[in-house]
């Protein structure tokens, strides 16, 4: 499968909670012909993060500016990425012609490289877990790997009561925590006419109508042409939600909106995780054929891909 493709491990936020696993990650990475350039030193992870600041911005630096590395992939999410930001030189990432993926917290990533260079990256899978479970998920693997071949990528979704929909625009979004702290900083791309897909994990409904609502007063939902709920898990409601749940959320949410909002888009904190070219031009049109009313498809294309063998 790897064929020789340069993989560079970097831990720009926490560290990995098994080494051990870990180990055999790699080795399991190699003998698909992979080669691993691992920048992540287990012994030097400090407090909740895989390194210093400066060790986990030095660790970035030095997978983009290898030659045998053709994608730099994050280690884990967790938190991290938004102590480095001001010190991440984003011209030189996109300069280095690297394609870099992860989600969760590398969400700040690709949002700061395209704002500062236009520059498309990957939301999709990392090391921890996807690359280390006993037994990997066969969906989530190909999916990365059909999408870095390109030159165009395919995503289905399925959602109750999604609306139909068949229109074009720039693909982003990621984790919606991640999303809204960026607001008003210097690493939030301004896009118009965009489709925006988020996730979240361990937030209450509420919270999420709450950020929703954040990034909707601050004129950000209004500019796009659709809004794509990815996995929203994670929480416990109480006894004094009163029947406000998920569904409560989404009907307020929709009610609230201009656009088009639709759910059950693969793609989130769970085991069957999509990839998806942050920043992209891309299709979502309803399955007009589908026996399922509700389902979609997402088309990516214009984007950075593999070299060819």
């Amino acid at each position: 499968m790897g064929k020789g493709v340069g993989i560079a491990i970097a831990a720009p936020g926490g560290y990995a909670l098994d080494e051990e696993a870990l180990a055999r990650g790699i080795a399991r990475m190699e003998a698909q012909g992979f080669v691993v350039h691992n920048y992540y030193e287990p012994e030097l992870k400090h407090q909740r993060f895989g390194g210093t600041d400066e060790a986990r911005l030095a660790q970035l630096n030095a997978a983009a500016a290898d030659p045998q590395v053709q994608v730099v992939m994050a280690l884990r999410g967790s938190y991290g990425i938004s102590r480095i930001l001001p010190q991440i030189d984003f011209g030189a990432m996109a300069d280095s012609g690297k394609l870099f993926v992860g989600y969760s917290d590398f969400t700040a990533f690709h949002m700061g490289l395209l704002q500062a260079t236009g520059r498309i990256s990957f939301a999709g899978p990392m090391i921890c877990d996807d690359f280390i479970r006993d037994e990997p998920v066969d969906y989530t693997l190909n999916q990365l790997w059909d999408c870095l071949r390109g030159p165009v990528h395919s995503v289905h979704g399925s959602g109750g009561g999604n609306p139909k929909v068949d229109l074009q625009g720039t693909l982003w979004g990621g984790n919606l925590a991640m999303l809204v702290h960026l607001l008003g900083t210097p690493y939030f791309p301004q896009i118009d006419g965009g489709i925006l897909f988020v996730e979240d994990i361990n937030e209450h409904p509420y919270r999420i109508e709450r950020m929703l609502l954040q990034l909707l007063h601050a004129g950000v939902l209004d500019r796009q042409k659709a809004l794509v709920l990815g996995d929203v898990s994670g929480y416990r409601l109480a006894a004094f939600d009163n029947g406000y749940d998920f569904d409560a959320m989404l009907a307020y949410v929709r009610s609230r909106l201009s656009i088009p909002v639709l759910t059950g888009l693969p793609f989130g904190h769970i085991k069957e995780r999509c990839t998806l070219p942050f920043g992209a031009r891309a299709h979502l049109a309803s399955d007009s054929a589908a026996a399922d009313a509700g389902s979609f498809t997402l088309t990516a294309s214009g984007y950075p891909t593999l070299a060819p063998a």
